[in-house]
């Protein structure tokens, strides 16, 4: 996913100094990587930022919180089925398979793009766009969760080495065809461009904030959870940042607009089996990200649900598989329609954008939480108190200026319509308040 998201980042203004918004990113996110772990050692249940949240600034910010996580799940659901589509054409490539343009892009795309709107075929006038090979995945994964297949450690494992294995194959032979010229001029946009590099490759390290979300299922959570979040933020890091540097050596960067920059970076050298090498790769490890994303937005749903937030039958279980089907399958339906006719820089602006505001909350939730409990007993303590949370809460809106207004605008009418929806429902069903009524 973050390779995927150095494409979308180059092109807008951070030139060769991706690397440097990768590194600015991982450095912001480990403030937030902090305040995340010392409420995953406080509060080891499911939920994430939502019930962190809820544990230290009220039911209102909550729901923002959890709203704002619906989003990003959603949101980076779409954008990594938007990825994989481009990485599954490139894998069909090279086997001289073209799949139909009008079938795997996205509608603003195809509406300006003139070849491909000619080639779509229609339907009572209109043409028929969308994204097929992303619809596909969405559908398949979101089948298999509601019949009950959950990862397994060992499949885990599998997936994460052969993330490894690709990245590394691209890094040892992509350094063969790296040419110093294409570094030059290193920041073609000057520091706005880095800023606005990084607000989109933030995108690629949403995932440490992903294993709180599954709290309940680690055997000692105090413990594992800090070691986790902060453990995947340090090792992501260091691989962005290295095949940023290879990767904006090989080619142009002004070549790099695309879903797949590390497929299509191959075959700009003229290493097509190498290309389909990489796109076979990123094809598995994308599935193994998607898979993660739909298991969280259930979890998400569920939670809120449970607590009386969202309507009963979001925490309803199949009662043969026992999964939150109704979650599972309304996440589905969503994201199979974003994926779609949507974009992979329309979905990261808006996924970052949710996503940071949450990570925001978060480190104000510590700054809070060690007022008015100082002496509860903490199995992590975020570091330098106040000025740790404070350089997260800085870094969040640092990155969120960096976007583009229009995703600013989204967000907006995304939160507006949450507080509505608060309004005429959760606020008068939350089950947490009903004690206090009685």
């Amino acid at each position: 996913v973050g390779t995927a998201a150095a494409g979308d980042a180059a092109r807008p203004g951070a030139g060769p100094a991706l690397a440097v918004s990768f590194l600015l990113t991982g450095v912001a996110c480990a403030f937030t990587a902090l305040c995340y772990a010392e409420f995953a050692s406080l509060t080891p249940i499911s939920g994430s930022a939502y019930t962190y949240a809820y544990s230290t600034l009220g039911e209102i910010v909550a729901w923002i919180i959890g709203w704002d996580l619906v989003l990003e799940y959603a949101v980076g659901n779409i954008a990594v089925a938007v990825s994989w589509s481009g990485y599954f054409c490139e894998f069909l490539r090279g086997f001289g398979i073209e799949f139909p343009s009008y079938l795997a892009t996205d509608l603003r795309t195809a509406l300006n793009t003139p070849e491909i709107l000619a080639a779509a075929p229609r339907v009572l006038g209109i043409p028929v766009i969308f994204n097929l090979p992303a619809v596909f995945i969405v559908t398949a994964l979101t089948l298999v969760l509601v019949l009950g297949i959950r990862q397994s450690a060992w499949f885990n494992s599998v997936m994460v080495g052969i993330k490894l294995l690709v990245l590394g194959f691209f890094v040892v032979v992509g350094c063969y065809y790296v040419r110093p010229q294409n570094w030059h001029p290193f920041a073609p946009n000057g520091w706005a461009g880095i800023q606005a590099g990084a607000a989109v490759v933030f995108f690629a390290f949403i995932g440490f904030d992903a294993v709180s979300t599954a709290a309940e299922e680690c055997r000692n959570p105090k413990r594992d959870l800090p070691i986790g979040i902060l453990g995947s933020l340090a090792v992501c890091t260091t691989i962005y940042v290295v095949v940023a540097v290879v990767l904006t050596g090989m080619i142009p960067w002004q070549e790099l607009d695309t879903a797949e920059p590390l497929s299509v970076a191959m075959r700009v050298v003229d290493m097509n089996w190498a290309a389909g090498i990489v796109a076979f790769g990123s094809i598995v490890a994308h599935t193994a990200v998607l898979l993660v994303f739909q298991l969280g937005q259930p979890r998400i749903l569920f939670s809120m649900s449970r607590d009386g937030l969202l309507p009963s039958a979001l925490s309803r279980l199949h009662p043969r598989f026992r999964t939150p089907h109704v979650a599972t399958v309304l996440t589905g339906i969503f994201v199979a329609a974003g994926a779609a006719l949507a974009s992979l820089e329309e979905m990261a602006d808006l996924c970052n954008i949710g996503t940071l505001s949450a990570f925001l909350i978060v480190c104000v939730g510590v700054l809070v939480l060690r007022r008015r409990e100082p002496h509860r007993p903490r199995a992590f303590k975020t570091p330098w108190l106040p000025w740790i949370p404070l350089l997260g809460i800085g870094a969040c809106l640092w990155l969120m200026l960096g976007l583009p207004t229009l995703a600013w605008k989204r967000f907006g009418i995304w939160l507006a319509a949450g507080l509505v929806l608060y309004a005429a429902y959760g606020n008068r069903r939350s089950r947490l308040r009903e004690p206090a009524a009685e």
